[in-house]
């Protein structure tokens, strides 16, 4: 059952005041969008939008809770994810003056478009607060006495997604419209390149130490058990002669 559009209105105006607080994902983009432009942001927005759908099948399959909720495991997704951004942000560093004399210095000339796509993809997907977030608020949203619970956290989740797409396409063309001032220097250009791998490198840092939040799961009431009434002796009664 797909949820009701008031549903769909109330979660996505939600998600709207969530997202458009600068973030994780906020400052991945616009690292990604000083270190490579306009082009090179958007891709990463368009990866890491694609790769944050895989926490939300996730969630809508049951396996989100039990990273969400297991240490080793929510460990594991958060130490690849914050050293792979680490990782990002050092190759943005090494390479500031790689584009500075390429002609379309600030897009992605340097670099495959699925490359810098696929790059984007894996820090959505290893972004272990997004788990955290979905399997603490999709089934606030979710109607579960109507049935199909994984699709209507699917169909939340794409309205999440599509929120975070438009909010995180903003920022990606502001960054890459300042980068676009910084090309008119090539000490200005390679200035705003190793911006953006320290935006990146200091992110992975902060998600690297990021603790583990706690999830409050569903309760289910327990009922007491019944009191069984015992006599007590009485007191007048004697014990038998044998």
């Amino acid at each position: 059952m797909v949820p009701h559009g008031d549903v769909l209105l109330t979660f996505g105006l939600a998600s709207l005041v969530l997202i458009v607080i600068p973030g994780p994902s906020v400052l991945f983009v616009i690292g990604r969008s000083l270190a490579l432009g306009r082009k090179g942001g958007l891709l990463s927005v368009l990866g890491n939008e694609a790769g944050g759908l895989v926490p939300i099948f996730l969630v809508a399959g049951g396996v989100g809770s039990i990273v969400a909720t297991s240490i080793v495991l929510f460990t594991v997704v958060k130490v690849f994810g914050a050293l792979y951004l680490a990782y990002l942000g050092v190759q943005a560093i090494r390479h500031r003056r790689d584009r500075i004399d390429t002609p379309g210095a600030g897009d992605t000339a340097a670099l495959s478009p699925w490359r810098v796509f696929g790059e984007g993809f894996v820090v959505g997907a290893t972004n272990p607060k997004t788990i955290v977030f979905f399997v603490a608020v999709l089934p606030q949203f979710v109607d579960f006495h109507a049935g199909g619970v994984p699709l209507q956290m699917v169909v939340l989740g794409g309205v999440f997604t599509a929120v975070a797409f438009a909010c995180d396409s903003v920022w990606a063309l502001l960054a890459g419209a300042a980068r676009g001032w910084f090309a008119g220097s090539p000490r200005r250009l390679s200035m705003a390149s190793a911006s953006g791998g320290a935006m990146m490198v200091g992110l992975g840092g902060t998600l690297l130490f990021a603790r583990q939040p706690a999830i409050a799961s569903r309760s289910v009431p327990v009922h007491p058990a019944p009191q069984t009434c015992v006599r007590p002796p009485s007191t007048g009664s004697s014990a038998p002669v044998m």
